[in-house]
């Protein structure tokens, strides 16, 4: 029975919301005296808890159902089904309905919110046979396992929703919950479905993992924050020792006892050492306010940084491939993978704070041997033109030559004759800076391109210098690679076997610039994640490079 209509005009729509309320009453009213069975008391329940709710049904057929809005995404859902139960029967729910129930019970091993999925009131409503109760779990049960489908597929729109501009990957806008809904319904195996809309790789199941661990390990007393002081450095004493060495004890099983000693000794020492390297300090051993910021994540705060992470997951993509390069720029770090097994690890310099690298996923289409490296406008306005009004042989000291204008027929023009304090930075953007390959191209020897909308790309670098530090945000938003001929051997291998680092070798020994074209390009990820397991299933938190765990745990926590 189709109550819901579409009309042409608000009166009309307005008048038949009004008769359909009213024959929902009279049905009501006289269902005891027609003798209705089980059966069509649940369905008129379920007409009575829908029809009314307010909703605007203006050319019903163009609008896509919106999971922001509860009701407009039941009632869009419950018209398309004619007002049908769809997990419950008059003798309960139905098998796919305790599925779905299990499911949702368990929501926070996914770093989820049970609450978001009004599980309690659920829990509540499935031990009741009343008709009243059974509609209403029947709805929660449609739109929760909607929005966990959503929520599980493409991240929670809550993100986006809260700030754009920061989380615009997050959820999906065009989510059509009918689709979802039916994907559902007809699933031969609900179980192997909705286990299946969890990101399929190993980062994803690693964090699950620890979040399950860490919730599940017990805690050792009242956690204690470690005060801060004055640096503790190897054959010091220091009375906020005897608290260290117990969280590296019990936390990270990093020295093999807690004791009360105040000197700072060797074991202690090696101790702190590798406690830096596995979350991206300085490896240094000396106990200073980074080291001791990391030492005071609490248990809470380490659920809450997982949750956050397998957060961003869920919204990037689900399935990396067999095959792909991954940048982590809060990790300062690239992995390539090949069959799913890690080739190459090795340290990057990302974007800094104000020229922040992208988190997007794409391919690498072409390799470029001794790149030029054409200048960008905003480096051009923002860099080179101060340092040419100081000093008008910047460019010619730089090997960077200065063209007329962008286009193929620019000339050639000598930058030291030009008068640059008379040079507005407007002015500066129609002209085309190119540096030359060789030893001091900022590019280095070879670049990787995959063409996008953000000019991003890998590329290799002359101040190698740069990659002894431990917080490497130094570029424009490109990513510089410490080993990139190594990398360049793997993508190409890919390609071709016969690829070796001998050929590789003699293309960047020649000078000349070389492009070389992937047949098959290779997928690359750049993520964002503070938070990994290594492959020997040691946690890793790194620091937040962009600072913007607190504001993704803001929203992740809220109500």
């Amino acid at each position: 029975m189709h109550i819901l209509l579409s009309l042409p005009n608000s009166t009309s729509r307005h008048l038949s919301v009004a008769i359909s309320c009213l024959l929902i009453i009279f049905i009501l009213l006289t269902r005891n005296s027609n003798g209705a069975d089980k059966a069509q008391e649940l369905q008129q329940a379920m007409l009575a808890h829908l029809n009314c709710y307010p909703m605007e049904l203006i050319d019903f057929h163009k609008q896509k159902p919106l999971l922001e809005s509860k009701e407009f995404c039941l009632a869009t859902i419950y018209h398309e089904k004619g007002v049908q139960p769809l997990w419950v029967t008059a003798d309960g729910p139905g098998s796919k309905a305790r599925v779905i129930v299990d499911f949702l019970k368990r929501v926070d091993e996914e770093g989820l919110d049970p609450a978001d999925y009004e599980i309690s009131e659920i829990l509540e409503l499935r031990q009741s046979d009343r008709p009243d109760d059974l509609a209403r779990l029947d709805t929660l049960l449609t739109y929760n396992v909607v929005k966990y489908i959503h929520d599980m597929s493409y991240g929670q729109l809550k993100f986006r929703t809260s700030e754009p501009a920061l989380f615009a990957e997050a959820g999906n806008t065009q989510f059509d919950p009918l689709k979802a809904l039916d994907a559902a319904r007809s699933a031969a195996d609900l179980t192997s479905y909705l286990s299946g809309l969890a990101p399929a790789h190993r980062y994803y199941r690693n964090l699950k993992n620890a979040l399950i661990k860490i919730k599940a390990a017990p805690e050792n007393g009242e956690w204690v924050e470690i005060k801060g002081g004055p640096l503790v450095k190897p054959g010091n004493s220091d009375p906020r020792l005897p608290v260290i060495r117990k969280r590296l004890a019990e936390e990270h099983g990093l020295v093999t006892e807690a004791n009360d000693k105040l000197l700072y000794d060797v074991e202690l020492a090696e101790a702190i050492s590798l406690f830096q390297l596995r979350h991206g300090l300085k490896t240094d051993s000396i106990i200073g306010p980074q080291t001791l910021a990391v030492l005071n994540i609490s248990r809470e705060k380490k659920i809450n940084i997982i949750r956050a992470n397998m957060a961003r997951w869920r919204w990037q993509a689900h399935d990396l491939g067999e095959n792909y390069v991954m940048v982590n720029i809060a990790g300062f770090s690239l992995t390539a993978v090949k069959n799913n097994e890690t080739i190459l690890e090795m340290p990057v310099i990302v974007g800094k704070s104000q020229h922040q690298t992208p988190v997007f996923s794409d391919n690498i289409r072409y390799l470029d041997f001794n790149p030029f490296w054409n200048v960008t406008t905003s480096i051009a306005r923002n860099e080179e033109l101060p340092a040419l009004r100081e000093n008008p042989n910047h460019l010619v000291e730089r090997n960077i030559r200065l063209f007329s204008s962008w286009q193929e027929d620019a000339i050639e023009l000598d930058s030291t004759a030009i008068e640059w304090k008379n040079i507005s930075r407007a002015q500066m953007s129609r002209y085309k800076l190119r540096q030359d390959p060789g030893p001091w191209n900022a590019l280095g020897r070879v670049k990787f391109v995959f063409p996008n909308h953000h000019s991003v790309y890998l590329h290799d670098t002359p101040t190698r210098e740069l990659f002894n530090h431990s917080f490497r945000s130094f570029s424009h938003g490109c990513i510089r690679v410490s080993r990139p001929l190594d990398l360049a051997l793997f993508a190409l291998e890919m390609e071709d076997p016969l690829w070796s680092s001998k050929k590789i070798d003699s293309i960047v020994t020649s000078g000349e610039r070389k492009v070389i074209t992937l047949s098959n390009p290779l997928p690359i990820h750049i993520i964002y994640q503070t938070v990994w397991l290594d492959n020997q299933g040691i946690i890793h938190f790194n620091g937040d490079l962009y600072n913007r765990d607190a504001r993704l745990l803001e929203v992740l926590l809220s109500q």
